[in-house]
């Protein structure tokens, strides 16, 4: 049937609602509304449009009585509260204001996805990376402290565009006497200073270690033109690079290697001065092809220190002359290993590969202590290849013990790598290749079965860097050999983080220059999963611990930082450059924020299986934060537009509390004030359906020695009015509670709840994050027990890290001051 439908809008003081409703109905409810018309919470009724509807059965059925009733009776029970507002409200409606809801989706913030990058998260069709491949010759000139390199790249353009010159970093650039770097960070004079760093800092000459570019010629070995600015060197083609073509061209330089325990730095060597000798961790050591994408076009932001790098893909032929007494690993295969190797090495090397429960040594402590009081005038080769990774690097020593052991992963043999001079052991000899192996075994699991044959650690002083299969790692006993638990657990804690390092950045490529954390972050976060697991591998790395004391991940472990002054805070989402405190920011909130969805938010299963999906979509690829977000939630069907919002692009923090706790009852009988106020308005409680009324403490009404539905005779009145509910369910109705909790920090998050009830039995509940989507401040629940609730704990197990406890409880818990603690104690 067709109806003429009237649109009019019902408006009170905080209060509008919008009803459609057929002429003569509208006709006979005139008069209801006009009892009061003339009350002060009345603002206006007014009809909006006419229109007419085909009437469905469903249409007909809303346009009942009681669905009539039922609104104003919604309504009228909004008085109290709407009186209250009214001179809030004298002066007229707020301006409007955009969309600050948390639980809005990151359209304004993400790029559109397009056929480089889709909305999964996954590449898409048309996505594509640039290829760089090196042949290098390089030297060390021990007496000197210099390095001497040739190199030739081979730059394949896979990008639709055609380039007409070239990027390349200079890192080494940094290290010059008049750098730029050296005067980013405001200086002052501290109180007290150590003689050596005063002097270093203050007294001596810069140390100028950049690069001193010798040439750069083509192919036929013509000169090319190039320009350096700072870090970066523009090299220009004579004719444009076309899509789908490549170039060959060689740089040769130089430059002063650097002492990184004086000159601190990712690479450089540390000097011995009880045997003379050197130790040298080599890395950004040559120029470096720049990467091209997608998203940055070229990736030239300068090198300012602790934003690290973004590089493409090749392979590497690399020739490493050092002196003939030297111990030499690096990034990729040993390709003359009968030349550089003793044959008792061999026969060691050969062992090592089919041992799998302890380390092998290939050069034992007493030949390396024979070994660096030697001295050779003869210098030899070490070759090696290595086959699609990112960067290159490599250590040199005479002092180096070495040790190896085979890692089964998947269906391949990798071989667990260590280097070391006598200033580390024992601590190295007992943990270091372990360590290794462990965190091959946990993040293959995690994501992807290691694709290299190796993984290096080496032992050096202050340090804490990766390279593709190698890194460079601290933790040194005292001179007897003994070392505290801090020590030993900041080595093996390091190790572990920088071997994860092979799979973030190393094959899942994010741009290091730009997001720190894509690397930092999710290799703090694998370096947990793999820390807790080595714990319960190796017990006898923990005496007298329950678990493995990992330094971050948990989430008890950020509240000091994300409490800190929000003067001094920055976005996960920032520029490594750019941040107060990196080690926080880019690496332990969103290592805690990962611990928090995998085991709060999402579930371990959710969670693992879109960790894994990223982590293989984006192996050998250039992935962004975009493609890590979109993918997570695409692999889990879990939305988390509010936890990436709240976590990575603000610096809010989780404070969750217990308002308040009331014991309520219910009646079937209205109070007096009820009974005067529909009076007021001219209305009789038999106007209403059958009502229940709530009786808090406050109320004059409210027994409390009375059961909370005892004045309603439950039973009765339910079957009174055709309404049925189980018995078990009615004995078991013995307290109603009204649970409120408060919200004054701003992160949204499950509230994690335990009741402990007066026979100290315990309930848990969860109440998921999206009961802040309406209400950003408060959250209530109304509760039926059976048994008395004696006491409210939010966040029970520190879950959250929540910044402020003291809120978490109810009845509220006494904390101690400071000051209290100082007087109780005189």
């Amino acid at each position: 049937m067709m109806i003429e439908l009237y649109c009019f809008e019902l408006s009170f003081v905080g209060c509008e609602e919008v009803w459609f409703m057929p002429i003569d109905r509208l006709n006979r409810e005139l008069n209801a509304f006009s009892r009061f018309a003339k009350r002060p919470y009345f603002r206006k009724l007014n009809v909006i449009q006419s229109f007419s509807l085909f009437l469905t059965p469903l249409l007909k059925k809303m346009f009942n009585m009681k669905l009539f009733i039922s609104s104003i009776l919604s309504i009228f029970f909004l008085l109290p509260s709407l009186a209250l507002a009214q001179e809030q409200n004298l002066e007229g409606p707020k301006q409007g204001h955009t969309n600050q809801n948390k639980f809005r989706q990151l359209y304004n913030e993400f790029s559109t996805p397009n056929d480089y990058r889709t909305a999964s998260g996954a590449p898409g069709p048309a996505y594509y990376q640039q290829r760089a491949d090196y042949v290098m010759d390089i030297k060390i000139d021990d007496e000197t402290q210099r390095l001497y390199g040739e190199e030739t790249i081979t730059y394949t353009n896979n990008s639709p565009d055609a380039l007409a010159y070239l990027w390349v970093q200079l890192d080494q650039n940094i290290r010059k006497k008049d750098a730029p770097s050296l005067l980013k960070n405001s200086q002052s004079l501290d109180q007290v200073s150590e003689l050596s760093s005063f002097a270093n800092n203050h007294l001596g000459d810069p140390f100028d270690g950049g690069f001193n570019i010798e040439k750069v010629t083509d192919a036929q070995g013509k000169p090319l033109p190039y320009i350096i600015n700072e870090t970066m060197m523009r090299i220009d083609l004579p004719t444009t690079l076309q899509s789908g073509g490549q170039v060959v061209f060689s740089i040769k330089w130089w430059y002063n290697i650097n002492n990184h325990v004086v000159n601190r730095a990712r690479s450089g060597y540390e000097y011995f001065p009880a045997d003379d000798n050197r130790a040298y961790v080599i890395a950004q050591f040559f120029p470096r092809m720049c990467m091209y994408d997608d998203v940055e076009g070229w990736q030239n932001y300068q090198f300012w220190g602790n934003g690290e790098f973004a590089l493409p893909f090749g392979d590497y032929e690399v020739n490493l002359t050092v002196p003939a007494n030297f111990i030499v690993d690096a990034t990729g295969e040993l390709t003359n290993r009968k030349e550089v190797f003793s044959k008792e090495m061999m026969n060691r090397y050969k062992l090592a590969k089919k041992t799998y429960d302890k380390p092998v040594m290939i050069v034992t402590q007493e030949e390396a202590v024979v070994n660096e009081k030697t001295t050779t005038t003869k210098t030899k080769t070490w070759k090696f290849s290595a086959k699609n990774v990112r960067d290159y690097g490599f250590t040199a020593s005479k002092k180096y013990i070495w040790d190896m052991m085979a890692v089964k992963v998947g269906d391949r043999d990798v071989m667990a790598v260590s280097l070391y001079p006598k200033e580390g052991n024992p601590l190295w000899e007992e943990w270091s290749t372990r360590a290794v192996a462990q965190t091959l075994e946990t993040v293959s699991r995690f994501t992807f079965d290691y694709p290299y044959h190796k993984a290096i650690s080496v032992h050096a002083k202050n340090q804490g860097m990766e390279y593709p299969m190698i890194c460079w790692n601290y933790g040194r006993p005292d001179e007897d050999g003994t070392y505290s638990d801090r020590v030993k657990f900041g080595m093996i804690s390091v190790i572990i983080h920088e071997v994860g390092h092979n799979y973030f950045p190393m094959i899942v490529n994010s741009d290091e220059r730009q997001w720190g954390w894509m690397d930092e972050g999710l290799t703090t976060f694998i370096q947990y999963l793999t820390e807790q697991e080595f714990g319960k591998r190796y017990p006898a790395s923990i005496p007298g611990l329950d678990k493995y004391p990992s330094r971050r991940g948990e989430a008890k472990k950020i509240v000091p930082y994300m409490s800190d002054d929000q003067d001094f805070l920055a976005p996960i989402m920032s520029n490594p450059e750019n941040v107060f405190q990196l080690g926080p920011n880019a690496y332990g909130k969103p290592a805690t924020a990962l611990n928090i969805l995998r085991e709060t938010i999402m579930g371990s299963d959710l969670f693992d299986h879109a960790f894994k999906t990223y982590s293989q979509r984006w192996m050998f690829k250039h992935p962004t934060p975009e493609d890590f977000f979109r993918s997570m939630e695409d692999a889990s069907a879990v939305d988390l537009d509010w936890f990436w919002r709240g976590w990575f692009y603000t610096t809010d923090f989780v404070d969750i509390g217990v308002e308040s706790v009331n014991t309520v009852q219910v009646t079937s009988e209205p109070s007096a004030s009820y009974l005067e106020r529909l009076e007021r308005f001219g209305y009789s409680i038999d106007d209403f359906p059958p009502l229940v009324f709530r009786v808090s403490e406050e109320d004059e009404d409210y027994d409390e020695n009375a059961a909370p539905f005892a004045a309603l005779d439950t039973g009765e009145y339910l079957a009174e009015n055709g309404l049925t509910v189980a018995q078990e369910n009615l004995a078991k109705a013995n307290y109603l509670y009204e649970i409120t909790f408060n919200k004054p920090g701003g992160l949204v998050m499950p509230i994690l709840v335990e009741y402990t009830y007066a026979d100290g039995s315990i309930m848990s509940e969860r109440y998921p994050v999206q009961i802040w989507r309406k209400n950003d401040n408060s959250y209530t629940r109304v509760l039926t027990s059976e048994k008395e609730i004696v006491g409210v704990q939010v966040d029970p197990n520190e879950e959250t890290a929540d910044v402020n406890t003291t809120n978490n409880s109810w009845p509220r818990e006494e904390v101690m001051t400071d000051f209290d603690r100082f007087k109780e104690s005189n």
